[in-house]
């Protein structure tokens, strides 16, 4: 884990980088694909996942050095040709774990927060998983296991694997000629993200496109059918703690409500969307039919909340750099500790760009933690063997993160209030 934060410790700025450059871009072309309260939500849910991802809190079912070390039928070095098949073998393996999220109710949980933002950028890219709490992906490298790949290789390429597939959303770069044959594009992945009927459930490739045309999943993207983005429920929250956890809970709700046992059951299984007859009849869920008719998730928010919103988001990644900077010299029991913190200022701060009063109690528990972590060791985390005045400046950050937060509560009571009387 302590390699892993690392490298995030690099990775989160240069991927922040190359998103403020698209935003720049966009900006300078008068073409902008940006909205702040969208591209907020996605880079806070890259936050989460990388806490959740550092912290290990996944279980694992099997793990490739288990099946390498009972299935393994070669020992073989680690040469550049080795690295090129796991990478494919990697790279095969993703598109059916891919596939099976897009086909299962209980898998799509797990994928759903990346195809939520209504909007298709660079940001969208790191909207990542915390629902995945079961690390079942080994089991598709059975192949590699059983030809001896060591697993230090598929522990270097892994990630590397996962960066890759950054790039390449993005509406800045058309189709890219024979290119479009070999790997996965832009445009390619535009069709993927879309909710046209003719384009969900399409491009579920990672790198190479090849599975895709073999498997009967390819779409090229088409020019008379312009790609409309999100899901066919929209999740209509800025909060990525929520979006994570809401299919997962339409689910739990409908296996409760069913009369039918076996409904109970099987709806783990079935086809994403599937519900038990008698529920959908009895709890309809609204589902965009017409892609073009959508209407984008909007909470109208002032230009101070957006600046408030953004200097949120600024705290918090200065906060998980500071994290990963200073991983080995942090206790396990007190990185939870961390992360638990971090996910309440997250949750706190985007649930009142919902405009929601629960921002209060999450900021509420958010600053008291921190202030009570400051209190009782009086060192951040070890900040002030980097920072003489690191307490103070922690200290003034949690006051000034909730008389804010209040703030802005308080104007949203007066509206709400008025609309009532009014």
């Amino acid at each position: 884990m302590e390699t892993y934060a690392t490298a995030l410790l690099y990775a989160i700025p240069f991927f922040i980088g190359l998103v403020l450059f698209e935003i720049g871009y966009g900006h300078f072309i008068k073409k902008q694909m940006h909205k702040p309260m969208d591209t907020i939500s996605s880079l806070s849910s890259g936050l989460t996942n990388i806490i959740k991802d550092s912290l290990g809190l996944v279980l694992i079912i099997v793990s490739y050095p288990f099946l390498l070390k009972h299935l393994a039928i070669f020992s073989i070095k680690a040469t550049w040709l080795v690295y090129v098949i796991a990478f494919i073998t990697i790279d095969f393996a993703s598109y059916w774990n891919h596939r099976l999220s897009h086909k299962i109710n209980f898998f799509w949980n797990q994928h759903v927060i990346h195809h939520s933002s209504e909007e298709f950028n660079l940001a969208c890219a790191l909207r990542q998983s915390i629902s995945n709490l079961l690390g079942y992906f080994s089991i598709l490298l059975i192949p590699a296991a059983f030809f001896g790949v060591p697993h230090e290789v598929i522990a270097l390429l892994a990630p590397i694997h996962l960066f890759a597939q950054f790039w390449y959303h993005t509406k800045h770069i058309g189709k890219l000629g024979f290119l479009e044959y070999i790997i996965v594009t832009p445009s390619q992945h535009r069709v993927h993200h879309a909710i046209n009927k003719e384009y969900i459930d399409k491009n579920l490739a990672a790198i190479f496109c090849v599975w895709d045309r073999a498997f009967g999943t390819f779409q090229e993207e088409l020019d008379h059918v312009p790609p409309v983005y999100g899901v066919l429920k929209p999740a209509n929250t800025w909060n990525p703690i929520l979006i994570n956890f809401q299919h997962i809970w339409r689910l739990i709700q409908d296996a409760w409500r069913t009369n039918n046992w076996f409904d109970k059951l099987r709806i783990w299984f079935m086809p994403t969307g599937w519900r038990p007859k008698d529920v959908a009849d009895k709890f309809p869920i609204t589902i965009i039919e017409n892609p073009y008719a959508q209407i984008k998730y909007n909470t109208k928010p002032s230009k101070a909340l957006i600046y408030w919103s953004i200097f949120q988001l600024a705290a918090t990644t200065l906060l998980m750099l500071f994290m990963f900077y200073n991983f080995s010299n942090i206790a396990s029991s007190d990185l939870l500790l961390y992360g638990l913190i971090v996910f309440l200022g997250i949750y706190g701060y985007t649930s009142l760009m919902d405009n929601s009063k629960i921002a209060i109690i999450a900021e509420t528990l958010f600053c008291s933690l921190g202030i009570y972590v400051i209190v009782a060791t009086n060192n951040w985390f070890g900040l002030s063997e980097f920072m003489a005045f690191g307490n103070y400046i922690m200290l003034f950050y949690f006051i000034t993160s909730f008389f804010g937060t209040l703030y802005f509560t308080t104007k949203l009571l007066k509206k709400q209030n008025v609309i009532i009387s009014s």
